[in-house]
């Protein structure tokens, strides 16, 4: 079975790497991958043409909603997956949901939860 391409679009190294650890680990995904805001995400998203995106939502330069609300303008059949720590920012989960997220996971997360809801895309 091929591998599902992901990207993680998130200003946090360390976040990146630790979802990269959990994802790669299954063998079912593979990280191709990261960027640091949702500019860079874009750009990404257009040259590696990944199967699922995650997403932060607190971003400098262009935040999370803004970059889903431009990715699924570009693609609509985009899976993009927010992770972010915003708990208690509800309105923003909710709103990135209305703009054609498929979930939302926050952090820190449980790597099996990450597994079940990618693998579900």
């Amino acid at each position: 079975m091929e591998k599902k391409k992901v990207i993680i679009v998130d200003d946090s190294t360390a976040v990146a790497r630790q979802l990269q650890k959990i994802l790669e680990t299954t063998g079912s995904f593979e990280v191709v991958g990261h960027a640091k805001n949702g500019i860079e995400g874009l750009k990404l998203y257009t040259e590696l043409k990944p199967d699922i995106v995650c997403m932060d939502i607190i971003m400098p330069q262009m935040d999370g909603l803004q970059t889903i609300r431009t990715l699924t303008s570009m693609d609509k059949d985009a899976k993009i997956v927010v992770i972010s720590s915003a708990v208690g920012v509800s309105e923003k989960t909710m709103e990135a949901l209305r703009f054609g997220a498929k979930n939302v996971l926050s952090k820190p997360f449980d790597p099996a939860k990450v597994i079940e809801i990618l693998g579900e895309l």
